[in-house]
């Protein structure tokens, strides 16, 4: 690519190629024990122990006499709950726990109700209002697990209202016994959830926000990488045998296919998270779910113009000559634009990069569309040729959309005025 380097560096493109400085010895220590903090593995481990630390505090209650006496047997209730509720993020360990903790309270106390009632009652009225309010209310709790916005924020909620109401009405006990046992139940819940509160958000806790952040970040880098390589490839060949071309490494394009369930995850932790760090309340996360999609889309975009790449019928190396310039400079420009927009992502910093590429990218499209002019429409040439732009155009429209969805998160999450250096 050193005609497009070239044509870079004599200001077609507003890039700057300054080589890093170079760091001091203590900084790259404090990088990498920084990294090392941040690593996936080190995450496991930490959340391993912090789940074992808090199993340690709920068996207090079994091990203590005092508080054995207070709470007895229903002790194994805040065990349960540990184990249950305590998640690998703190968001998602927030979401399970209220989930788990209002389900409760409506279960019992509309159990209590309707085991009241029937106390009250005949043997044969008994029998009709548990069997009324246990098919009643199983069968509307039920069809609420099945609507898409309630089963993604709160699912496991509706499902231990139905188990916590089930248990309370069919128990078979007089309406006072069940009220103290349902108070008692609470209680020991209700001491397991904060065990798992206090140890998941204060101590190392592992936000599923800073992992949607970094991960939505880093995925642009991953496309800039596919970009080029599918130029290297298709441009870098010309003149080598089929047997001596490499093969474009695509493994990063592709991780982002799968990545949508383990956005919307994340997302939806996120949500419940508490203001920490750079994050505010409210935050845009659904945002991120948006450029996630394009991003996907844009993926799927470069695996068909490798697709292009590597097919068995190719253009004639003139063919490929004469857009190799305009289509290496404009893959530079798409790769260039990318990083920077996923840096300012990473640091939260309002860009420039679609103010000061988009006219110079109009101007390139508009080149790059009328090479395919340039050979008869019937030319085999001038079909393979014509598939490759037609792809190519359509990854600088997708980057310019994602640009565009930037920018509203720039402005919705209130990003820091200091432009990014360019």
């Amino acid at each position: 690519m050193s005609s497009s380097v070239a044509s870079l560096e004599n200001g077609h493109l507003p890039i700057n190629f300054k080589q890093p400085k170079k760091n001091k010895q203590w900084r790259k220590c404090l990088y990498t024990i920084w990294e090392m903090k941040y690593s996936q593995d080190t995450k496991r481990v930490i959340h391993s122990i912090k789940v074992g630390i808090a199993l340690v505090f709920v068996s207090l209650l079994y091990l203590l006499d005092p508080l054995f006496k207070e709470v007895g047997e229903n002790a194994m209730w805040a065990i349960m709950t540990v184990v249950v509720v305590f998640e690998f993020y703190a968001g998602a360990t927030l979401s399970k726990g209220i989930n788990r903790g209002v389900g409760t309270i409506l279960g019992g106390s509309l159990g209590c109700l309707a085991a009241i009632l029937a106390d009250d009652s005949g043997y044969i009225v008994k029998a009709m209002i548990v069997a009324v309010s246990v098919f009643g209310f199983g069968s509307l709790a039920t069809y609420m697990r099945t609507i898409p916005s309630i089963k993604k924020k709160y699912d496991y909620g509706v499902m231990i209202f139905i188990l916590t109401f089930n248990l309370v009405v069919v128990s078979g006990l007089r309406a006072d016994t069940v009220l103290q046992l349902a108070r008692q139940r609470l209680s020991t819940i209700g001491m397991g959830f904060a065990v798992c509160i206090f140890i998941s958000l204060l101590i190392f806790p592992i936000w599923a926000s800073d992992e949607l952040h970094n991960n939505t970040s880093s995925k642009f880098d991953k496309l800039a990488c596919s970009i080029e390589g599918c130029l290297d490839e298709y441009f870098g060949t010309m003149g080598r045998d089929k047997e001596n071309q490499g093969k474009v490494n695509l493994s990063g394009c592709k991780s982002l296919l799968y990545s949508k369930s383990t956005d919307e995850s994340l997302a939806n932790f996120a949500k419940w998270e508490p203001w920490h760090g750079k994050f505010g309340i409210k935050y845009p996360w659904g945002k991120y779910l948006e450029i996630g999609e394009i991003l996907r889309e844009l993926g799927t975009l470069i695996l068909s113009l490798n697709g292009c790449i590597t097919s068995s019928r190719q253009p004639s190396q003139e063919s490929r000559q004469s857009i190799k310039d305009s289509c290496e400079l404009i893959g530079l420009s798409l790769a260039w634009m990318l990083r920077k927009l996923g840096e300012s992502i990473l640091k939260m910093r309002k860009s420039r990069t679609k103010v000061l590429l988009s006219p110079k990218l109009k101007s390139l499209k508009q080149d790059l569309g009328l090479l395919h002019n340039i050979k008869p429409q019937e030319n085999e040439d001038s079909v393979a040729v014509t598939s490759f732009l037609f792809l190519f155009m359509e990854i600088v429209e997708k980057v310019e959309s994602l640009a565009n969805k930037v920018e509203e998160l720039e402005k919705l999450a209130c990003f820091k005025s200091k432009i990014l250096e360019v």
